[in-house]
This record gives structure tokens, C-alpha cells and sequence, in this order.
């Protein structure tokens, strides 16, 4: 397995984020987790990179535990794996090449024409070429989403994570970046983790969907079998139903 997550458990402020979370990813896979806002989902990712640390558990990447790697591994380690981050998180005062070149210039010795044909060849990657003068202000919603893909993959990671990748854009932009995201999982043969809402998306990019409810993964399978569940609390978020196991349970793990 690329990626194992063994009886996870994170709580703050005594508040039980991630409760014996399981999963596992397959080297090259696609694995798409939905679940409700400040379910932990983005918890997940951190442990995942190293930025939080389980209270109890295991985040194993390529059969290494992060969380006992030492500095100069964790460093190691996160330069295999790219973020692309719901809002982009682009640097406003670099134009489109400085951003997406920041890690390689920031980590690595990369000559000036390599990092250049680089940044120009991850640009044409998700269909931006010729843009690098522009500046992020100067971006639709649509090509800062793309840019921030470019730089993602500008390192050529092993791991890509995406966090709710469609959101604030509209729903054109949106199928154009999960036809982007197929395609560079498809040229690039990435592991990937994406975190969405978006049933529509994930339903077109997933090899596999992990629901997460209470802090754990409660089903997971192929997009045929997470829409044909009739696992109710599933049924109810894959549809967007007001009326359910979800709404009418309290908040709190049992």
C-alpha cells in the first residue's frame, strides 16, 4: 500500500476529531473522501503530511510511520507529496512561473533553464501555457485552481492531496478541473487523496470513495457502490437529503 492509516484518533479541546479511522490506498490510486463539514477531513490530510500527530494510531506512507520520522525525513518525505489547497493559496505579490516554482527553488538546486522548462511544462500540463508573467490577481477562480495544480506537480510528487477542489468556482470551471484531474492522474501515474463535497466530481475522478461519519471511514468502495449503498447515513449525503441518520443524531461520538 502507498498509504495505510491504522486506528486513528485525534481529539481537540477533549472534542474527538478522528475516532479508529482505518483506510488504505493502493499505489496510483484515486481515493476520493466525502463526508460532512468538520467531519475531519482535513485532519486526515494533516496526519497524513505530518502536520499533526496522532494521539493514538498509525499514518504509514510507503511503509514509513510519519510520525516517527525525524526532521530531515519528514522533509524528504513531504517534497514526494503536493497540496493543492481549496483556495489555491498562491503567492499574491509572485507572478504564475514564481509560484509555481517556489518549491524547486525553495528545496532544490535546479538550474534556471531546467526550473523554466519546468514550470513552463507543468503550465502546459493543465492547459495554461505562456502565462507565467501574470499575477495571481490577474486570474480567474478557474486558472488560479489550474496554477495551483501546476505547482503542484511541477515537483513530479508521488502523492497529490486535494482539498475540496471545485469549491468557489462555478459549475463549468469545476468539470474542467476534474477532467484536469483524471488526466494528470492518468499522465503522471500519482497517488492521489482528494477531500470534496462534490458528488458530481467525485463520482468522475474516484477509483475509490471513503465516507467518513463520527471520525471513522464507514464505507468505502468504486463510485457504483457508494452510489447503489443503501447504507443510510451514506444514502442521505450522497443525495443531499435535509431528512436522515445524520441530522437527527447528536453530535457527539457514541
Amino acid at each position: 500500500m502507498m498509504i495505510t492509516i491504522q486506528n486513528l484518533h485525534k481529539a481537540f479541546n477533549n472534542s474527538p476529531v478522528l475516532n479508529g479511522l482505518n483506510l488504505n490506498i493502493s499505489k496510483g490510486q484515486t481515493c476520493v473522501i466525502i463526508g460532512r463539514s468538520g467531519c475531519g477531513k482535513s485532519v486526515l490530510l494533516k496526519h497524513i503530511v505530518g502536520l499533526l500527530k496522532p494521539e493514538q494510531g498509525k499514518v504509514l506512507v510507503n511503509q514509513k510511520e510519519v510520525a516517527a520520522l525525524n526532521e530531515l525525513e519528514l522533509s524528504a518525505l513531504r517534497f514526494k507529496i503536493s497540496m493543492v489547497f481549496q483556495g489555491g493559496a498562491l503567492f499574491d505579490s509572485m507572478n504564475v512561473a514564481e509560484n509555481i516554482g517556489f518549491s524547486l527553488i525553495e528545496h532544490t538546486h535546479t538550474g534556471q533553464k531546467e526550473l523554466s522548462e519546468r514550470v513552463e511544462e507543468s503550465l502546459a500540463l493543465v492547459g495554461l501555457g505562456g502565462i507565467g508573467n501574470l499575477m495571481p490577481s490577474e486570474l480567474s477562480g478557474g486558472m488560479k485552481k489550474r496554477v495551483a495544480l501546476a505547482r503542484a506537480i511541477c515537483i513530479r510528487p508521488e502523492i497529490i492531496l486535494y482539498d475540496e477542489p471545485t469549491t468557489g468556482i462555478d459549475p463549468i470551471a469545476a468539470d474542467s478541473i476534474n477532467e484536469l484531474i483524471r488526466s494528470l492522474h492518468d499522465k503522471l501515474k500519482v497517488t492521489s487523496i482528494v477531500v470534496t463535497h462534490d458528488m458530481k466530481s467525485a463520482y468522475h475522478i474516484a477509483d475509490k470513495i471513503a465516507m467518513m461519519y463520527k471520525g471513522k471511514i464507514i464505507l468505502e468502495g468504486s463510485p457504483k457502490e457508494i452510489r447503489e449503498s443503501r447504507n443510510p447515513v451514506v444514502h442521505q449525503f450522497i443525495n443531499g437529503l435535509s431528512k436522515g441518520p445524520i441530522t437527527e443524531a447528536v453530535d457527539t461520538f457514541k
